[in-house]
C-alpha cells in the first residue's frame, strides 16, 4: 500500500532503503529523543528494515521530488486501554535535513486519514518524552489533545522517562475537517 501527499510518498520500506535510513538514523538528534539509539551501521539499518519496519502500516517517508527516504512514520500496533478501542500509536522520525518544513504534519495528516477511513480506528494516540519539544509541536499541529502524563522506557538506557500522551478520536478528526 502506498499513500501520497503533495510532497511525500508513504510506502513500505525495501532493503534498498538501508543507505538512506542509515544516513538519518545515525544522527543522535533523531533516535534518542524518540527512545532508540542511533544506528551504528548500514547493516543495522537493514536489520531494522527487515524487522521493525516490516510491521504492517509502517511506511518509509519519501521525498517525492528526489525519491530519497527521509523518514519513517506509521502505526506501532500498540493499543492503550485509556483510549477508545480500537486504537493504535502513531510513531514517526524525520531526517534533520528536512526539519522545519511541515513534512511530518503533512505525512501524519494522511496517516490519520488512513487510520480513520481505511483501518476504521476509533482513536490514534502518540506520546513524546516531556523534553522533546519538536515532537510536541508536530503532535499539536496534527490536532491531538493532551490526555495525561506518564512514563515510558527509554530504549537506549532502559530507564523510565516522563512522557506526555495525546489522543485524537475519529469524531475529533471529523470535526477538524476529516471526512
Amino acid at each position: 500500500m502506498e499513500l501520497t501527499t503533495e510532497r511525500l510518498l508513504l510506502r513500505p520500506f525495501v532493503e534498498e532503503d538501508a543507505a538512506d535510513l542509515y544516513e538519518y538514523a545515525r544522527d543522535p538528534r533523531v533516535g534518542p529523543p524518540a527512545g532508540w539509539p542511533p544506528h551504528g551501521s548500514r547493516g543495522e539499518s537493514l536489520e531494522i528494515i527487515r524487522t521493525v519496519f516490516a510491521a504492517p502500516h509502517t511506511f518509509a517517508v519519501v521525498d517525492r521530488a528526489t525519491g530519497k527516504v527521509i523518514g519513517s512514520a506509521g502505526f506501532t500496533g500498540k493499543a492503550r486501554a485509556e483510549f477508545p478501542a480500537p486504537n493504535d500509536e502513531l510513531g514517526y522520525a524525520l531526517s534533520p535535513a528536512f526539519w522545519g518544513r511541515g513534512l511530518m504534519p503533512e505525512a501524519a495528516a494522511e496517516l490519520l486519514r488512513h487510520a480513520f477511513e481505511d483501518l476504521e480506528l476509533a482513536a490514534v494516540w502518540c506520546s513524546h518524552y516531556r523534553d522533546n519539544l519538536r515532537s510536541r509541536r508536530v503532535i499539536e499541529k496534527c490536532g491531538f489533545s493532551f490526555a495525561f502524563e506518564g512514563t515510558v522506557l527509554d530504549g537506549p538506557t532502559g530507564e523510565e522517562r516522563p512522557a506526555r500522551f495525546y489522543e485524537l478520536t475519529r469524531a475529533a478528526w471529523r470535526r477538524r475537517g476529516g471526512r
